[in-house]
């Protein structure tokens, strides 16, 4: 696991998409996320080149600069790099782990998505520090993902994987208690705050949920 990683980050875990979040803005999303409680961000641009991908991580990090979240880059090794950013989260379709571990070297955290339980029990610690698993939901944010597990399938991924796990795909208020009943570490969101109309207050009630739900848990 890499030093730098902080499986608590995972709690409320931003995917930022350019698109939505372009009628309030992409750096004041990201500022309006983190005062409401957001605990990591990642950026993801599947349309944009690498140089757009420079310029909005450069963007995102000077937002997150002395807030303690680390920003997170979707699949592009050299953006990352580039801007220094705290690590980098690949897809089953992207580059392999060893190879993307050996280009952002061991301070850097990587992450990679995890559809089934082969996948999650394949997973190599030594090379990977936490899993995205999923989908939980169907989501119009990820075209072509794989079918949805549903919160049973979801704890199933989670109890195979043999580091941190948070959930992905469609989650929404009302969905904290029952992924995290599953033994995820976390939920990750996109349109559950991108796009909405205040940021920041979308992020608040969600962080709120997580925060009760691990109560209720007994895991705080």
């Amino acid at each position: 696991m890499s030093p730098r990683f902080d499986p608590a980050r995972l709690s409320l875990y931003l995917v930022l998409d350019p698109g939505l979040c372009a009628g309030f803005g992409l750096v004041e999303t990201v500022r309006a996320a983190v005062r409401g409680g957001v605990t990591m961000i990642q950026l993801r641009d599947k349309e944009g080149t690498t140089a757009d991908r420079i310029a909005a991580g450069r963007a995102l990090k000077n937002a997150l600069a002395g807030t303690g979240v680390p920003p997170i880059i979707n699949d592009d090794v050299e953006a990352a790099r580039t801007i220094g950013a705290d690590g980098v989260h690949i897809g089953q379709d992207d580059m392999g782990p060893a190879e993307a571990r050996a280009l952002i070297g061991a301070d850097r955290v990587l992450g990679l998505s995890v559809e089934t339980e082969p996948l999650a029990r394949g997973l190599d610690p030594a090379l990977v520090d936490y899993a995205g698993a999923g989908p939980v939901f169907a989501t119009e944010t990820k075209p072509g993902h794989k079918p949805a597990t549903g919160f049973d399938g979801l704890a199933r991924i989670v109890a195979a994987c043999p580091v941190p796990a948070v959930a992905i795909g469609g989650l929404k208020p009302g969905h904290a208690a029952r992924t995290l009943a599953s033994g995820a570490a976390g939920l990750s969101v996109v349109s559950a705050i991108c796009g909405q109309p205040d940021p920041e207050a979308a992020a608040r009630a969600l962080a709120r949920e997580i925060a009760a739900a691990r109560m209720e848990l007994g895991r705080d």
